[in-house]
């Protein structure tokens, strides 16, 4: 029985990694052209946000098929705990960005995937060793360096830091309980479920702080705010994926690292914008720290394999050379 848990241990330590692949190719991509609504259109964020709730039912109708929603209490408290602080920390974001700089705002928020390693560590009792701690620290590094702007040095102080301190660890907490949620048991789809219905009962919030729903803007805006929406939604189905499967120490760090990377290279394709020095620093980093995660995960899960090959040999030849009934 050990040797078959060590195989299935050793699976399930490396599975995450193509689903954190799909969140980074979403993810990226997303990042690239997620602006280009309001930057040619002037549509406001909080439209933004509204179009990506709906967006959300399009990843959960697929994650739903043929497969069971859970509906425990353990559940929906972990899905709705999930789901309301992410989405109550999309809505703060935009409520900061109106009040302060998103140079100041954006490296406070990198901040969250420290949140969740931290939690994870002390509360899921995670623990990672020398080289996977090596691989956090750069990719947390990576992330800071990505959100930091070079060109201004106005840090004057204003409420809009709270904002800030509250989105960090809201989402912080948010990947932490998406962790939590598939420790006790509960499959992903029913928390991406309940990310989409929390996501959407926080539309007439939105709604408000607009004061009601604007007008006088073309088709095109709302048509290409869902389209790229359904990148960022279909990214958080698979964020939702590489958590149930991956240790929130190790997960949280690599897809918030990586994910800007292949923003900056496809903004250097498309608008032919060169990274600034903290970005390139952020992308070296981001690049050596996750590789370095990743390869300590497959050594880990490559030595739980060959302890279970050699706890298999010992049981089919005992050292009496007698054959044992089991």
């Amino acid at each position: 029985m050990s040797s078959i848990g060590n195989v299935a241990g050793a699976r399930r330590g490396t599975s995450w990694i193509p689903y954190a692949a799909l969140l980074v190719l979403f993810w990226g991509v997303w990042g690239a052209f997620s602006s280009q609504p309001t930057e040619r259109y002037g549509y406001p964020d909080e439209m933004v946000y509204i179009v990506w709730a709906f967006t959300m039912l399009i990843p959960a109708y697929f994650s739903m098929r043929g497969r069971t929603f859970d509906r425990r209490g353990v559940a929906m408290k972990y899905g709705l705990l999930v789901g309301l602080t992410g989405a109550g920390g999309q809505l703060l974001l935009f409520k900061a960005l109106t009040m302060g700089p998103a140079y100041i705002i954006f490296p406070i928020i990198a901040l969250s995937p420290a949140i969740t390693v931290v939690m994870a560590m002390l509360i899921l009792r995670e623990r990672i060793n020398k080289l996977t701690a090596l691989g956090v620290a750069m990719a947390l590094v990576a992330i800071v360096a990505f959100s930091i702007s070079s060109g201004d040095s106005d840090l004057t102080a204003g409420p809009y830091l709270l904002l800030a301190v509250l989105i960090c660890v809201a989402w912080g907490v948010q990947a932490y309980f998406m962790r939590k949620a598939a420790t006790v048991g509960v499959n992903d789809a029913t928390t991406f479920a309940w990310m989409t219905i929390s996501g959407l009962a926080l539309v007439p919030v939105a709604l408000i702080m607009m004061g009601g729903l604007p007008g006088g803007f073309p088709w095109q805006a709302p048509a290409l705010t869902a389209a790229t929406q359904v990148l960022n939604a279909a990214g958080a189905l698979f964020l939702v994926m590489a958590f149930s499967r991956g240790k929130a120490s190790i997960v949280a760090p690599v897809t918030n690292a990586l994910a800007p990377v292949l923003t900056i290279i496809l903004s250097l394709i498309i608008y032919r914008t060169l990274p600034s020095m903290f970005q390139t620093i952020g992308i070296v980093l981001a690049l050596a720290g996750s590789t370095v995660m990743v390869y300590a995960d497959e050594k880990r899960g490559e030595e739980l394999a060959a302890g279970a090959v050699t706890d298999g040999g010992k049981a089919a030849q005992p050292a009496d050379g007698r054959s044992e009934a089991r």
